[in-house]
């Protein structure tokens, strides 16, 4: 079986005036293979001559255009994910207080502007199929709070907290007229705006505290959570604003394919394999788990079938007891069973067929932003809409992707992989992926895990928590 054949990026970037050469990327690979193919670098030129180019660049920009060549050539190292910190699902927020590895959420999932946004539950309520300008202002100035507490700008934390606040107070009839049943969301703005009320006296109380004080620590700790209370419910009063009967549109040709209609929650269970050479516990950050647990969230708006897919799998307990194939600083990717075949073995769709072993295959699935739905069987270069964001990017750590083959638009079976990518240098559309690998979720709780998961680890569990019900099986 063929774990991974080497798969080509069909994009060219510009770093210090040079062609950057297209690269490797994930397809499946043989469990049989001697030596796995690995991701080549991206490069311009080649590494001594981008650093004798650096060393004649003022110094002014050279740490500009460091940064540049070091993504062109190395992608990125695995990054931090900011979320709270529990024993199940680790972070490195620590206490929860740290500089904030999430840009700002007015970036949107179009990343234009400056700053990239990497939170990827942010990302995903800006993927929710919802039109309402006052939600979306008071999700901007709710996720800025989180931002400025793990960064302690205070005054500005309270600054957008008092937006908020305004929003919720003018502009609540706005919101509700968009929601399938108004008195829910009623309901759901009188929770946060009654939250508000302790979150201004936590943020307060670490203004008047000494920098660094475990009184200031203490305070943004609790703010840090009553922020994350409030932000649960505005994803609850978005999930409101969505269409009764809503259903992204799909070609009827996949209608012999499971489809996800809606969202779904998967959590895995991990352990390190065997042979791991670094013992029987994951380190994160000097601190020893067990267990590694994941959550992650299902998207089936933007991914209805690959989605669909995938959630199918996991309930036919595909993924269960399957070894990690592949970590290499840029993806962790599993989903190749034993024996000769590249993926899940099952009933074909007759518009896609099956894999040279049986497999069953899927379509490629493109949704770019601001279309009505998405497009299959070809990328977004193919379309000649290079460049066009995704309504969900791969700019946050531990997105997940759907492996396929190089040229072959249609050869994704049950493989997957998470992306161990976190840069403010390419917003969405802008990356080498978008577009071209369809992004079908994010891991929202415990993506820290991602950086001790190596070759051989194990998946002891994956489980549908939530959303089973929105798994539609073919007719």
């Amino acid at each position: 079986a063929t774990r991974y054949n080497t798969m080509r990026f069909c994009n060219s970037l510009l770093v210090l005036g040079a062609s950057i050469a297209s690269t490797n990327a994930f397809a499946p690979q043989s469990r049989t293979s001697n030596t796995p193919a690995r991701m080549a670098p991206i490069y311009a030129t080649n590494e001594k001559n981008v650093v004798d180019t650096l060393e004649a660049v003022d110094a002014t920009v050279k740490g500009a255009l460091s940064g540049m060549a070091l993504a062109a050539a190395l992608w990125a190292a695995p990054a931090t994910m900011a979320g709270p910190m529990t024993s199940n699902f680790p972070t490195a927020m620590g206490n929860n207080v740290i500089s904030s590895s999430v840009a700002s959420a007015k970036e949107m999932a179009s990343g234009s502007g400056t700053r990239v946004n990497k939170d990827p539950e942010s990302l995903l309520r800006y993927g929710l199929p919802i039109k309402n300008k006052e939600v979306r202002e008071l999700q901007k100035d709710i996720e800025n709070i989180r931002i400025n507490i793990q960064s302690k700008r205070k005054a500005a934390a309270l600054d957008d907290l008092k937006k908020a606040r305004g929003v919720i107070n003018t502009k609540a009839s706005k919101m509700t007229d968009s929601c399938r049943d108004a008195k829910v969301c009623s309901d759901i703005l009188a929770s946060m705006k009654e939250q508000i009320e302790p979150l201004e006296v936590t943020l307060k109380a670490s203004q008047d505290s000494l920098n660094g004080s475990d009184q200031e620590r203490d305070a943004l700790d609790k703010s840090y959570n009553k922020q994350d209370q409030i932000q649960k419910d505005l994803t609850k009063l978005q999930e409101q604003m969505i269409p009764a009967g809503y259903e992204v549109p799909v070609p009827k040709d996949y209608d012999d394919l499971p489809q996800l209609k809606g969202r779904a929650t998967v959590e895995m269970t991990m352990k390190k394999g065997p042979n791991s050479e670094t013992g029987d516990k994951f380190n994160i950050e000097g601190t020893l788990f067990k267990d590694a647990k994941m959550k992650m969230i299902i998207d089936g708006y933007s991914s209805p079938v690959t989605g669909g897919n995938f959630v199918d799998l996991v309930k036919k307990g595909f993924y269960d007891n399957m070894d990690i194939q592949r970590s290499d600083g840029f993806v962790v990717q599993t989903g190749d069973p034993s024996g000769e075949a590249d993926g899940y073995v099952g009933t074909p769709s007759k518009s896609v067929g099956a894999g040279k072993h049986g497999e069953r295959l899927i379509p490629l699935e493109i949704f770019p932003l601001g279309d009505k739905g998405p497009f299959y069987e070809t990328s977004i270069e193919d379309e000649g809409r290079g460049g066009e964001a995704t309504v969900l990017p791969f700019s946050s750590y531990g997105a997940m992707g759907w492996a396929r083959e190089e040229y072959d638009a249609n050869s994704g079976s049950s493989q997957f992989f998470w992306l161990l990518f976190d840069s403010d240098l390419t917003p969405a559309g802008k990356n080498v992926l978008d577009g071209r690998y369809p992004v079908f979720g994010y891991v929202v709780e415990g993506a820290d895990f991602l950086r001790d998961m190596k070759e051989g680890d194990i998946i002891v569990s994956a489980k549908v928590t939530e959303g089973a019900e929105n798994l539609v099986q073919p007719k």
